[in-house]
């Protein structure tokens, strides 16, 4: 019949129906229990007229003729007759509700006759008719006789012109909500589509078994044939096998199979086609070959109440070819169809998305009269399958379910029965829980959720959630400790390479700019990281740019260190990445910057990281020889022309460590240029680099085989670098001539003029020099360093009379040359020139009467490194035993700089040798000297105390006013740091002695002299323990003889000297009544009075030494 000539008011379509098929030879056999009425058959809507018949099939497609089909058309028909001589038909119902315009009750009929199984020809035709449902401007004749009424049709939905696509929620009593109505409808359309294919299985799988009950016939009848497999014999099979070898551990042939069978889904049953329950495993198949299995009919859904026996014969006689072609024909339209209707389905997926994402919480899942569904939401569909043979009412089964405590309402809820059904519904879902879940995370825990939060944040389709998800990333932890920024940072970078530069510059780096002032210095310590770590992955611009602002500000203006630190480290991976040569001049800026710096740590990182890369990129711009190294040299200079009355030293040591830092770069860049390059092989046997050739680098940057590419190139490169400079020269090498006739002329010039006495300058230039001889290497130094620092100093016979000229002896540039160019190599060879050098500096200034200071500057900076200390040891007794009384001066005035820190058994063996050979020196110069260095080491007290003591005593010296002054000089500055047994065997009795001796000096200036060096040394040894016996012989004994030379000389030094006497006859008392009253008269007075406050106040009268004060807690005798 065609959908567009249904008439409404036909009320026997069914009948005319039935009789035409009978008239066609089809034979109608009643049912015993039709007709059979209760005592309720007046109601035509009663259970016993609504009685469906037994095991009715539902399908309401038919493609081609089959056994089943017209079974269930005989038995519908025939029921339909029956049904009609007792009571009103169904049909005519029906009709009434189409002729009353009763357009949703007459839906909900027939979708409870197709729950039924009973399919009305009249309903199906009518509602799969969309001419009966279109908006007309008026209301044509047609109409009204179909009965739709004065309120007009009903609108279509936009997307498909059939019963499908209708809108039936649009006049409800809710009102005109198109949103809801769009919801219904589809999810309607899903549902239909999903019976649909349910039903077209249901039809493949009765074909299958069909064409399985004949072709079993035809084997039994002739067993030697055996038919090819069918598509869905293949594949059930395929399922089989591919679940025996996953059961047996079979994995890699699983793995095999599967790809072998790449259009099937072995993970569900479903997807071989069949509406059938999985059958056993091949395990219990082989197991029960042998028995007889049961018939496919006790498993399957069959809707007829007859066997097929028992059907004329005419269809079940047909020639088994026939058959076979014809239901081969309906498989593969069933297999196209079904394919259609998957993709139909997806494609109504599509549509629900938008519209179910703007209604989650207040979209309804029920149709009321379509189907029957739990109450969640609308992409949420679970259909009851157990109620589909039920014949509860929906009223009732909505009332049924409203027992199931389920809440929908709230957030959680709604997500909660909302099932994600693809990546892109994980996505939203994750982004909405995420802000709700991260707070309740305990702080430990957090990093747990770095991955979801980065997954999530670099596929969600929504920029305002990303940006919601990365804000919680950078604020996930309140304090991040290092493994914690590590993680965030290793998620960052994973999702920079995985968007590209364009979204890390428009998502990430605002995140980095909101925290870059946060208060907890660990978030901005995060944000300095971040910036490092995303460089790469920036736009060039950006990155040259608004990054470079971002870490300028920070190292500018931040207060924590390790901020400053981070910052640094990440300014350098930008200049390893940054490409604009217009900011070099700011990377310059911001090395100067991070080299005044405070912090230890932030100075260390800048030379470690950030050095080593602006080195590298100013090498690729040209401009290491030509700009950078320098500015750095004008620098210095600079500043030396500035400070001549006084160097800021801390500015030096940060220019000169810069240019330190930049000589593995220099190197690199000399034989990289070199005229060789060409000539590097690496093939074949590369001799490994001695570990000692190069100095130690501080990190990996300045690692020259790092520079270069690899310690084989970096060989390479050696030996052909140490040949060229043996054997052909440098010329045509300009970036090696550059660093002889430029660099080292202009810093041995600087050296020249720097203060010799700041010893920190000095040993950063010594520093300088000798890890740029290291570097350069033994040929280097040998033939291109030292003979200019040797041309400059011109160590020769005819300037020993004179230095005219040759001041520069006097200069830093001894001990530089000295300790900083003569030490690199520690060969014998070595040692000798370094022994020469210090012997003949010796010798010239002390033969010219000049400053010994370079001298005395180069022993103090070698004397710090034991391993020197034999080496200046034999350069002191050439100065001993030489025949000039000067030089043998100047070597005992050398011994008091290098004897401390020395070990004791060189002590003995070399320098105690040497102090008793200067004993009988007569120079004054070299008895003083002889008094420091033994009140210097306390092992030669012991030795030549005796030999001092006759010295002292020798009657050609006791006339000599020079000499006592020099000793009581002496005796002050060494009397309070000196041995307490030397204090009080030898200083204080010879000090009493020469105030004795001052008060018959008959000269008054002699005796005045001597009285001030006398006050000054008694001055200095008062604050020194001194036990009562001293006291009383030597100490105030010598102060009242001083006390009578200053009553005639200087009265106003009269005055101090008898407090300090009447002072020292207290403690001289106190000490007395101490030792009669005993321990228990300091207990009493701590008992009577508080503890506390006489404590404090015994210990404040301590104020004259810490040995007193130990004396306070021990035990009067």
């Amino acid at each position: 019949m065609a959908a567009g000539n249904v008439n409404p008011f036909n009320l026997s379509d069914s009948e005319d129906e039935a009789d035409q098929r009978a008239e066609d030879g089809v034979h109608i056999e009643k049912s015993p229990s039709v007709g059979t009425q209760g005592p309720s058959s007046n109601n035509p809507f009663s259970p016993q007229a609504d009685a469906e018949p037994p095991a009715l099939l539902v399908s309401s497609t038919r493609t081609s003729p089959c056994v089943e089909g017209i079974s269930v058309s005989v038995a519908a028909a025939a029921m339909t007759v029956a049904l009609a001589e007792t009571r009103v038909s169904v049909d005519v119902i029906a009709a009434q509700l189409i002729r009353d315009h009763y357009i949703l009750t007459a839906l909900e009929f027939h979708t409870e006759l197709l729950e039924s199984g009973r399919e009305l020809p009249r309903l199906r035709d009518y509602f799969s008719n969309p001419g009966n449902f279109e908006r007309q401007t008026g209301t044509p004749p047609a109409c009204k006789e179909q009965g739709l009424g004065p309120g007009g049709p009903l609108n279509r939905a936009g997307s498909i012109s059939t019963l499908d696509s209708l809108d039936f929620a649009r006049y409800s009593d809710d009102g005109n909500r198109e949103s809801d109505e769009r919801v219904a409808v589809l999810e309607f359309e899903l549902r239909k589509a999903k019976e649909t294919i349910q039903a077209l299985r249901t039809n493949l799988t009765q074909a299958a078994e069909s064409d399985t009950q004949e072709r079993n016939k035809n084997y039994s009848s002739h067993p030697e044939t055996q038919e090819p497999i069918r598509p869905l014999e293949k594949r059930a099979l395929n399922f089989l096998v591919n679940e025996y070898l996953l059961k047996n551990e079979y994995k890699l042939s699983a793995i095999t199979f599967s790809d072998e069978n790449d259009d099937q889904d072995f993970e569900l049953w479903d997807d071989v086609g069949l509406n059938i329950p999985k059958p056993p495993d091949l395990l219990q198949i082989y197991r029960n070959c042998g028995s007889a299995l049961p018939s496919p009919r006790n498993t399957v859904d069959v809707a007829v109440g007859v066997e097929s026996g028992e059907l004329t014969g005419n269809y079940i006689t047909q020639k088994s070819d026939l058959l076979q072609q014809e239901l081969e024909y309906q498989i593969s339209l069933l297999n196209e169809e079904k394919q259609s209707l998957a993709d139909y389905i997806k494609k109504l997926q599509r549509c629900m998305e938008p519209v179910v994402r703007n209604k989650q919480s207040d979209c309804p899942s029920i149709l009321t009269g379509m189907s029957i569904l739990i109450p969640v939401h609308s992409h949420s569909h679970i259909f009851l399958s157990f109620l589909i043979h039920r014949k509860l009412s929906p009223a009732f089964q909505q009332a049924l379910l409203s027992f199931c405590k389920m809440s929908a309402d709230s957030r959680l809820g709604a997500e909660v029965s909302r099932i994600a059904d693809n990546e892109e519904s994980v996505m939203l879902m994750l982004g909405r829980c995420l802000p709700h879940i991260v707070p309740n995370v305990l702080l430990a825990k957090r990093e747990e959720l770095i991955p979801l939060i980065l997954c999530t944040a670099c596929l969600h389709p929504e920029p305002k959630e990303r940006d919601q998800l990365l804000h919680i990333l950078f604020n996930l932890i309140k304090r991040p400790d290092d493994e914690q920024r590590q993680m965030i940072l290793t998620g960052c970078v994973a999702f920079a390479r995985h968007v590209g530069p364009t979204r890390v510059e428009a998502e990430l780096l605002p995140q980095c700019w909101e925290q870059i002032n946060h208060k907890y210095p660990e978030r901005r310590l995060l944000v300095a990281e971040a910036c490092g770590a995303l460089a790469p992955y920036l736009p060039k611009e950006i990155r040259s740019s608004l990054v470079l602002s971002m870490l300028q500000q920070m190292l500018a203006e931040d207060k924590a260190d390790m901020v400053r630190e981070a910052v640094v480290k990440s300014l350098a991976i930008i200049m390893g990445y940054i490409d604009d040569p217009d900011k070099y001049s700011q990377g310059f800026e911001l090395m100067l910057l991070s080299l005044g710096d405070p912090s230890e740590r932030v100075v260390s990182a800048i030379h470690q990281v950030f050095i080593p890369a602006f080195a590298a990129w100013t090498t690729e711009l040209g401009n290491l020889q030509t700009t950078l190294i320098p500015s750095l040299l004008a620098r210095i200079e600079k500043l030396l022309k500035q400070g001549e009355h006084g160097l800021d030293e801390h500015k030096l040591h940060m220019f000169l460590s810069a240019l330190q830092s930049l000589i593995p770069p220099l190197f690199s860049v000399v034989i990289q240029n070199a005229p060789f390059t060409h000539r590097v092989n690496l093939q074949g046997d590369i001799p490994p680099i001695e570990v000692t050739r190069f100095p130690r680098p501080a990190s990996p940057l300045q690692d020259i085989a790092t520079i270069v590419g690899s310690r084989e190139t970096l060989s390479a490169l050696l030996i052909l670098y140490d040949y060229q400079l043996e054997h052909e020269g440098t010329t045509g090498w300009d970036s090696l001539l550059w660093v002889v006739n430029q660099l080292l002329p202009q810093l041995i010039d600087i050296v020249g003029r720097i203060n010799v006495a700041s010893t920190t300058c000095v040993h950063e230039f010594s520093r300088f020099f000798w890890r740029l001889c290291r570097t350069f290497g033994k040929i280097f130094t040998n033939t291109k360093v030292k003979p200019q620092f040797q041309e400059i100093l011109r160590l020769s016979e005819e300037n020993v009379d004179a230095l005219t000229g040759n001041g520069i002896l006097t200069k830093a540039t001894v001990p530089i040359y000295a300790t900083g160019v003569l030490t690199c190599y520690n060969q014998d060879e070595d040692r000798k020139l370094l022994v020469g050098f210090l012997e003949d500096v010796m010798t010239t200034l002390s033969l010219s009467h000049a400053p010994l200071d370079s001298l005395k500057a180069s022993f103090v900076e070698l004397g710090a490194n034991p391993v020197y200390h034999e080496l200046l040891l034999t350069v002191l007794w050439y100065g001993v035993v030489h025949t000039s009384a000067l030089v043998r001066c100047t070597a005992a005035r050398m011994f008091e700089l290098i004897l401390r820190g020395m070990s004791e058994a060189l002590i003995d063996r070399r320098v105690a040798p040497a102090l008793i050979t200067l004993c009988s020196v007569s120079m004054l110069a070299c008895v003083c000297v002889y008094i420091n260095v033994c009140v210097c080491v306390s092992q030669l007290l012991e030795r030549v105390k005796m030999q001092l003591a006759s010295f002292l005593e020798d009657p050609q010296y006791q006339d000599q006013h020079s000499l006592h002054m020099e000793i009581i000089r002496t005796f002050g500055r060494v009397g309070p740091n000196a041995e307490p047994r030397f204090r009080d065997e030898f200083v204080l009795p010879h000090l009493h002695k020469l105030a004795l001796g001052n008060n018959v000096q008959a000269t008054e200036s002699k005796r005045i002299d001597i009285a001030t060096q006398l006050f000054e040394a008694y001055s200095a040894l008062s604050c020194c323990f001194i036990s009562e016996e001293l006291m009383v012989n030597h100490f105030l004994p010598g102060l009242r003889c001083l006390r009578t030379d200053m009553e005639q000389l200087s009265p106003e030094h009269e005055v101090i000297l008898s407090s300090m006497i009447k002072e020292g006859e207290m403690k001289v008392e106190n000490r007395g009544i101490g030792q009669a009253e005993g321990s228990v008269s300091i207990a009493a007075s701590l008992v009577g009075e508080d503890a506390k406050t006489k404590f404090l106040s015994k210990m404040g009268q301590l104020t004259t030494s810490g040995a007193m004060l130990a004396n306070v807690f021990q035990r009067k005798k």
